[in-house]
């Protein structure tokens, strides 16, 4: 089997480090913040920058996509073998606002280097996280004197993650034949920390819904009325209180039914992480754990699926007091959904559920938002398998395994393209995404690049073996 060589990879990425990461900057300095209006020309110019920048680097196709919204990024080059697996890379060139008087203690879109960390808005959410390919590919190329990559490699870079990717899914189904892939690469993600890298094996998907209760046609008087008529804000806490059982289970009928339990060496592997929960309520600001029965705090936010009231509301709200009856009363719910759940499924259950507690005299208005699906992609599978080769590689450390308790677009790509989502992210908690001051360790940046220049020759090796 033939292998890219270490110490060549490490060689080339060296010998290019600086001219990569004046590109970054480069990149950076463009202000493409996708919600807000004002900076619309700007994210168009990251996207057309980005184009550009991949055919300067040798995709020899790379083209911006146009969307109802802000523009993505498509970029592809063939392997020169027809029979290799086809791999999609997915990332985002769009960035979260942010301005100097934030807490930032630099102009946020002028990056600058300090004590080896990039700081830039972007810099790890997610620009650096896809631009280490670029090098990555090339490194590949430099090492094993190919012209072309091992695998089919396609590049989406969407433009609209930090709204929400309004018009994603549309994007992915218009182009479905021309983003068909064996596996999609997802790096918009992270590690456990520097110390412990780590590749994510998974998501939850989110439905969420609101329910505006009404009763009244108007608020109307405690005294002359109450007791005798059904109030809206009470009936709002019933279902509020009706959410879980005793143990913290979702009592929902049907909740659970379909759900791809946490196999055992997965529970073990989590186990062996260096978790420790108080120093994780303070990162939650919290001051206790809570949660289903019989699961640790990991199993609880990667493995389980939750319902959590988002807002409740309903009648007065301002100094003192107003004896009233609420003429309405509002719930916001969400549900975090595990591999095995469909949302379409999560929405009949929940609306039958509020349907048999809401009595006479309560009229219910039950929205659902676009719901997102789950995604997780079993331990053994190759293509994870290879990922964790050439993360081990560039670290030369054991790679372990954890989840997302989020939820991402990822699953779009996971539904449409039918194929298998790969984590690979080199992000730490101390890049402060979304926050000020938001930073890349450059020493983690490079360990990507070199594990993307592993990656494409190991999964060519080893994806023909896969069932």
């Amino acid at each position: 089997m033939s292998q890219t060589p270490d110490s060549a990879v490490r060689t080339y990425i060296e010998q290019h480090r600086a001219a990569f990461l004046a590109d970054l900057a480069e990149w950076l300095r463009i202000p493409s913040v996708s919600a807000q209006p004002d900076h619309a020309p700007d994210v168009r110019r990251s996207a057309d920058w980005l184009a550009a920048k991949l055919t300067e680097s040798g995709f020899p196709t790379a083209e911006v996509w146009e969307t109802a919204g802000a523009p993505a990024v498509f970029a592809e080059w063939p392997a020169g073998d027809p029979g290799a697996p086809t791999v999609l890379v997915y990332g985002h060139h769009d960035v979260q606002p942010a301005a100097r008087e934030d807490g930032w203690d630099s102009d946020p879109f002028e990056p600058v280097v300090r004590e080896d960390r990039l700081y830039a808005r972007g810099a790890a959410d997610d620009k650096g996280q896809v631009f280490f390919h670029t090098l990555g590919v090339r490194a590949h190329l430099a090492a094993t004197g190919r012209t072309a990559p091992a695998v089919h490699l396609k590049l989406l870079i969407e433009g609209e993650e930090e709204s929400g990717s309004p018009h994603f899914r549309a994007l992915v189904e218009q182009h479905a034949e021309r983003l068909a892939a064996d596996a999609v690469i997802v790096s918009d993600t992270g590690m456990w920390s520097e110390d412990t890298p780590t590749v994510c094996t998974g998501m939850r998907g989110l439905a969420e819904c609101q329910i505006v209760l009404h009763g009244p046609d108007q608020d109307i008087h405690s005294g002359a009325f109450g007791g005798a008529v059904p109030n809206p804000a009470t009936v709002a806490a019933r279902l509020v209180a009706a959410l879980h059982d005793e143990h913290a289970r979702v009592a929902i009928p049907g909740f659970y039914d379909g759900i791809v339990e946490l196999g055992e060496r997965e529970r073990q592997l989590w186990a062996e992480l260096p978790f420790d929960e108080a120093s994780w309520l303070r990162e939650a600001h919290s001051y206790a754990t809570e949660g289903e029965a019989g699961h640790t705090t990991l199993e609880r936010i990667w493995a389980r699926p939750t319902a959590e009231v988002n807002g409740i509301g309903g009648g007065y709200q301002g100094p003192g007091s107003k004896t009233i009856i609420p003429s309405s009363a509002l719930l916001k719910l969400s549900f975090r959904l595990v591999a095995g759940q469909e949302p379409d499924h999560i929405e009949k259950i929940v609306r039958a559920w509020a349907a048999d507690r809401i009595p006479a005299g309560i009229r219910a208005e039950i929205t659902f938002l676009p719901a997102t699906r789950p995604c997780l992609t079993p331990l053994d599978h190759p293509g994870l398998q290879s990922l964790a080769r050439a993360m081990g590689r560039a670290f030369e450390s054991p790679i372990r395994f954890t989840r997302s308790g989020g939820s991402g677009p990822a699953a779009d790509l996971q539904d449409v393209l039918a194929a298998p989502v790969l984590f690979l992210g080199i992000s730490v908690p101390s890049d402060g995404w979304h926050a000020p001051n938001e930073k890349v360790e450059l020493g983690l940046l490079l360990k990507g690049v070199e594990t993307s220049a592993y990656l494409w020759g190991d999964l060519a090796e080893n994806w023909r073996h896969a069932p």
